[in-house]
């Protein structure tokens, strides 16, 4: 099972979505920023009877912690045996047009998996949350905007950029995305 493959097909999958909704003449604001870390280290100790795992990292520092029950097939693992992990985030945020007087809404999907009996240990999650609200109000001289969110709350908020306001509308749909996504393999050298 490849879990990097996995994990990348959901993020794909699932950042594609928020794309088909994004007008490609938009001039209302927006924004996306997003980050991967990635981690590797070596087991170099193990206890299994404690489920004690010690790993170093490629800048010699070490790490110790006590692998939950949930961490299926640890029998497999070793000492020398190599851990790899990789992270990954996405905040988008985008104005859109309203002209049907949409409700704001919040939806989620999550996915998860994890490796199969007798297989090294390894797992990929994914989680992206998309939420929608409406712009409730626009002050220019306070450089505040208001948001309804769909449990009916409204929020004020300040603009981080004032010229977003002149390009927003009250009534205007702001589609809020979030996604993270994490993988972890243990690998034989």
């Amino acid at each position: 099972m490849n879990f990097f493959r996995t994990l990348t097909t959901i993020v794909i999958l699932t950042l594609a979505a928020p794309l088909v909704v994004a007008d490609e003449h938009q001039t209302r604001p927006s924004m996306s920023a997003n980050r991967t870390v990635t981690f590797s280290a070596e087991v170099v100790a193990i206890d299994h009877e404690t489920r004690e795992v010690t790993l170093a990292g490629d800048d010699g520092q070490t790490v110790s912690f006590t692998a939950r029950d949930e961490v299926r097939n640890l029998a497999q693992v070793e000492a020398g045996d190599r851990v790899f992990a990789e992270m990954y985030e996405e905040v988008s945020i985008s104005v859109h047009a309203n002209p049907d007087n949409l409700a704001p809404v919040t939806a989620e999907i999550a996915a998860a998996e994890r490796a199969k009996a007798n297989e090294m240990p390894g797992a990929a999650v994914m989680d992206t949350v998309v939420i929608s609200a409406v712009v409730e109000d626009i002050n220019i001289e306070n450089n505040t905007f208001k948001l309804k969110m769909s449990d009916g709350m409204v929020t004020e908020f300040v603009a981080q950029d004032p010229e977003n306001l002149k390009r927003t509308k009250v009534g205007d749909l702001v589609i809020i995305g979030v996604s993270l996504a994490f993988g972890i393999v243990v690998e034989h050298p």
